[in-house]
Formats: structure tokens, sequence, C-alpha cells
């Protein structure tokens, strides 16, 4: 994928699958992530989106969109940003995975689908999908259903977490809220941390 002159590498090309595959801690044997500096980890093993999604970003480039159009490892139905929590447990397949935090769109995104904007449109509506850790390993397929094994107490959806990270970055009760969550990505707990510190001392 180019950016101008500049050769971009990158794994946000998907397309379906019906084959078993393995879901280690990194992630999908044979849909690994291209760039492990700025993706990947075991926080971010699988990226997932929910279908229905798709029709707010087909209106904006206006045109249909297939599986896997974002570069998702998985895309769900009926799990959206607003139905699920930081630290859901779900089984899928022989897996067992958590959703850690939301995903924040990267440049790549733009590239891609040729619309500068669109990682600011994700941001904006909060329809970002999310990222999962995996718990436990195991073989999954596209047959497999995903189901919620354990919710957190007292968790925030993952719409509420974008909310709290892009649109109210000066809210410190939320900050802390979010910051107490025991399976929110070390990543997000970084930033959040270092906004909250800069929020105290001004």
């Amino acid at each position: 994928m180019m950016n101008g002159s500049k050769e971009i590498y990158s794994a946000i090309f998907k397309s379906p699958t019906a084959e078993q595959l393995f879901l280690s801690r990194t992630g999908f044997h044979g849909d690994e992530q291209a760039d492990l500096v700025n993706h990947g980890g075991a926080d971010k093993a699988v990226c997932v989106f929910n279908h229905q999604a798709y029709a707010v970003y087909e209106d904006l480039l206006g045109r249909a969109l297939d599986p896997g159009a974002f570069g998702e490892n998985v895309t769900v139905s009926g799990f959206g940003e607003t139905d699920v929590y930081i630290g859901d447990t779900f089984q899928l397949g022989e897996a067992v995975v958590q959703i850690s935090q939301p995903r924040v769109p990267c440049f790549k995104l733009g590239l891609k689908h040729q619309h500068k904007e669109l990682p600011l449109h994700f941001q904006t509506t909060g329809l970002t999908g999310y990222y999962y850790r995996v718990l436990t390993e195991g073989n999954v397929s596209s047959e497999d259903s995903l189901t919620l094994r354990a919710r957190e107490q007292d968790s925030l959806s993952v719409m509420e977490a974008n909310v709290i990270m892009h649109h109210r970055k000066s809210d410190i009760s939320s900050i802390k809220k979010l910051l107490s969550l025991s399976a929110l990505a070390a990543s997000w707990k970084e930033t959040l941390s270092k906004r909250l510190a800069k929020l105290e001392t001004t």
C-alpha cells in the first residue's frame, strides 16, 4: 500500500476464510499483524468489528463493503460498542477471549479506503471496533458462535471508553473510573494515567 511515494506495510487487507485457525496469545496463526510496533501484542491479539456498523460507513463511502473491510480479524453480529464492556469474557470456538480496549484506528484505514478523514469518523461515531486478549488458546472457525461467559461488575462499555478517551478528555472522575478497570489494556492505562497526572497538576 502506497502513501504518496512511501510504501506502507499493513495487514489491513482481509478476506473471509472457512478454514479453522489456531488462536494463540498473540493472534490467529496465518493472520498476523504486519506492523508489530504499533499493532498486535497480548492486549490487541484480535481485532473485532460489529457488522451492523458497516451501514454507517457504507453510507459515508458510498459503496458496499465486504466482511473484513476494516482490517478486523473477526466480524461479529450483535456485539456492538454499546452492548459490550471492557473485561467482558467470551467463548469463541475453543478459545476464551476478553475485551481489553476499543480500537484506535490509524491512518492506514483512510489509505485503504481512499478517505483521509475515515479514522476521525471512527472516533467521532465511537463505532471503532475493539480488541480481545486471549485467555485460553484454541481453534476457531467461522462456524463457531460467540458466547458471553462473564462481565465485570461496574465496568464501562466500549462506547463509554471511547467517549472518555476522545471526547471527555478533561473529565477526571470518568478517567479515574476507566483506569480502575483491571482488564483495561496497558497502553490505555499509560495514556490515561499521563493525562490524569497533567490534569491534577494544572
